[in-house]
């Protein structure tokens, strides 16, 4: 199947990542990209605002590709591509605002994640508002949409992974108090319900970050953000 993809950013690390693009919908005056399409044998096509608009929903900045859609890796393809010391992946438990699967992806490209799982069913798949809320960072990160999360953090643990799951409650303790020096597929729950009870159930370690203002609770991408590096804080301590 083909999408539509588009933003600057989004559109520029397509071409660097020699993207397999079907159509590339330029404005005339997008002089890098057009440099870019033609010192990488991209042909393109150059087009006004009023055509572009017509194309997709949302701020393209005078750059589409039509392209693939996204196709997720294996579990396996993550595990095997990991690092060797230390892996860290992310788990995503019923994630549905695309604004936050995409803020998580490009967090996770800057901080070296090996790869990022989410569940097939009830939950955001990558699509083109992913791609453009992260600026291009979906490139180089590993998704893999697995039929169950139970069944893939079961497999996690036989390869070593210590599952921690972010969720405030009387059997959590504070994420800063956790030893990070170890393979850690952290779990992160949906935006109303948190984690699923069987997932939370199979997790190793509960971390909350303390509130200390009038709101419990922090957007689901944000409490991604503070555990992603501070188990990279952790580690380089």
């Amino acid at each position: 199947m083909k999408e539509f993809i588009y933003g600057k950013n989004v559109v520029k690390e397509a071409i660097n990542a020699n993207k397999n693009i079907f159509q590339l919908l330029l404005s005339a005056n997008n002089k890098e990209l057009i440099d870019l399409a033609k010192a990488k044998h991209f042909n393109y096509k150059i087009l006004d605002n009023k055509e572009l608009n017509k194309l997709v929903d949302g701020l393209h900045q005078g750059a589409i590709a039509e392209v693939e859609s996204y196709q997720y890796y294996s579990l396996q393809n993550i595990i095997d591509g990991a690092r060797k010391n230390n892996p860290l992946v992310i788990i995503l438990d019923g994630l549905e605002d695309p604004h936050n699967l995409g803020a998580i992806i490009r967090t996770s490209e800057a901080a070296g994640v090996d790869g990022i799982i989410i569940p097939k069913r009830r939950s955001v798949g990558v699509n083109n508002t992913v791609a453009k809320v992260s600026t291009g960072a979906l490139e180089y990160v590993k998704v893999s949409e697995v039929t169950n999360l139970n069944n893939a953090i079961a497999e996690l643990k036989k390869n070593g992974y210590w599952i921690v799951g972010a969720e405030i409650g009387d059997k959590s303790q504070d994420f800063r108090e956790v030893k990070y020096d170890m393979p850690v597929a952290l779990v992160v729950g949906s935006e109303g319900k948190g984690i699923s009870r069987l997932v939370l159930e199979n997790c190793d370690y509960i971390v909350r970050i303390p509130m200390f203002g009038h709101v419990n609770s922090l957007n689901a991408s944000v409490s991604c953000a503070i555990l992603i590096y501070e188990i990279i804080k952790y580690r380089k301590d």
